[in-house]
C-alpha cells in the first residue's frame, strides 16, 4: 500500500505532508475530524460519517470548504491511489492558518487533510481480544457530540487505563452516570436488556453504535437507550464497546472484576456476526471478508 496524504486537493507522500505552523488546528485545536473504515477498497457507511462531519462543523460555526459530493470523489480517488484494500481513512478540517488569536479570523479559508492507513481486522470472533476497562470521572467538555480534535482529556484517561493494564476507560459524569469510553461507545446487558446512554450533547453519536442498535432490533433483542450507573456495571452479564476502528469489542473485566465467564457473551457474539455480515453485504457483494 502507498502511504499518501491529501491536503486541500493535492496528493503527496505522507512523509512529505506539511501544514502551516499557524494552522489553527495545531495552535488552538480549532478543528474537527472523522475516521472511516475501509473494507475491500470501499469506505464503509461513508455518508453517515460525512453527515456527522457536517454536524460537527456546524457545532463550531465552521464551513467545510468542499461539498460532500466532492469529498466523496476525493476519498474514492485517494483510496484508489493508495491501493488500500483494508484500513481506515482519517480526515480533518481546521479553520485554516492565521495569526494566533482566539477570535475567528476574517478572510481565512478552512483547510482539509486526509490520509489512509492500513489496518487488518480480526478474521474470526476467536481472534478478537477482549478488553479490560477501568472506570474514571468524565472530565471532558459539554459538547462531546462534536468530533473535535481537542482530545487531551480522552488521551489522559486512556493513558490512566494503560497504566492500570487496561485497554479502555469507561467515563462517568457526576452522580455516576456512564457516558462512553475515551474512543468508544459502551453497551451493557443488565437484567436481560441491552443498555447504552442515549444520544445527547454529552456523548459522540457513534456510527458503529448506530449500526449496533439497528442490528439488535433486527435480532429482536430488547434495548433501552436510557442512562445507567457505574454500579449497574457490577450486575451486567455482558459489556462491549463499539467504534469505527475496532468495530465491536467484548469487555472481559472492569476495575479488575470479571464481567462473565464467557467472553464474548451470546448477545455480543450474535451482534458481531450480524455486523460482519453487514460489512460483507455492503463491501464484498455478500462474499466473505478477505482483507
Amino acid at each position: 500500500m502507498k502511504r499518501l496524504a491529501w491536503i486541500d486537493g493535492s496528493i503527496c507522500d505522507l512523509s512529505e505532508a506539511k501544514i502551516p505552523l499557524e494552522d489553527r488546528g495545531y495552535l488552538l485545536g480549532d478543528g474537527i475530524y472523522e475516521v472511516i473504515k475501509i473494507y475491500n477498497k470501499k469506505p464503509f457507511y461513508l455518508w453517515p460519517h460525512l453527515d456527522r462531519l457536517q454536524n460537527s462543523a456546524s457545532g463550531i460555526e465552521m464551513e467545510i470548504p468542499y461539498s460532500m459530493e466532492k469529498i466523496e470523489q476525493e476519498i474514492d480517488n485517494l483510496i484508489k491511489m493508495s491501493e488500500c484494500r483494508g484500513g481506515y481513512l482519517y480526515m480533518q478540517v481546521t479553520r485554516g492558518a492565521a495569526k494566533r488569536d482566539h477570535l475567528f479570523p476574517e478572510g481565512t479559508s478552512p483547510s482539509m487533510v486526509m490520509y489512509v492507513r492500513e489496518y487488518t481486522s480480526p478474521a474470526s470472533i476467536e481472534d478478537i481480544e477482549p478488553s479490560n476497562c477501568i472506570t474514571l470521572p468524565d472530565e471532558r467538555w459539554m459538547n462531546c457530540y462534536i468530533k473535535s480534535i481537542n482530545l487531551l482529556p480522552n488521551v489522559l484517561a486512556r493513558q490512566k487505563a494503560a497504566n492500570a493494564g487496561a485497554q479502555e476507560a469507561i467515563l462517568y459524569r457526576p452522580g455516576g452516570t456512564v457516558m462512553e469510553g475515551t474512543r468508544t461507545n459502551v453497551f451493557a446487558v443488565i437484567d436481560g436488556i441491552v443498555r447504552t446512554h442515549p444520544e445527547s450533547r454529552l456523548i459522540l453519536s457513534g456510527i458503529t453504535r448506530m449500526i449496533a442498535l439497528e442490528l439488535l432490533e433486527k435480532l429482536g433483542i430488547p434495548v433501552s437507550e436510557e442512562p445507567f450507573q457505574v454500579e449497574d456495571l457490577e450486575k451486567a452479564s455482558e459489556v462491549w464497546t463499539t467504534s469505527t476502528g475496532m468495530e465491536i469489542v467484548p469487555v472481559a473485566n472492569i476495575d479488575g472484576r470479571a464481567v462473565s465467564e464467557s467472553v464474548p457473551g451470546p448477545i455480543c457474539r450474535s451482534l458481531i456476526e450480524e455486523f460482519w455480515e453487514k460489512i460483507e453485504n455492503e463491501c464484498y457483494g455478500g462474499g466473505k471478508r478477505c482483507d
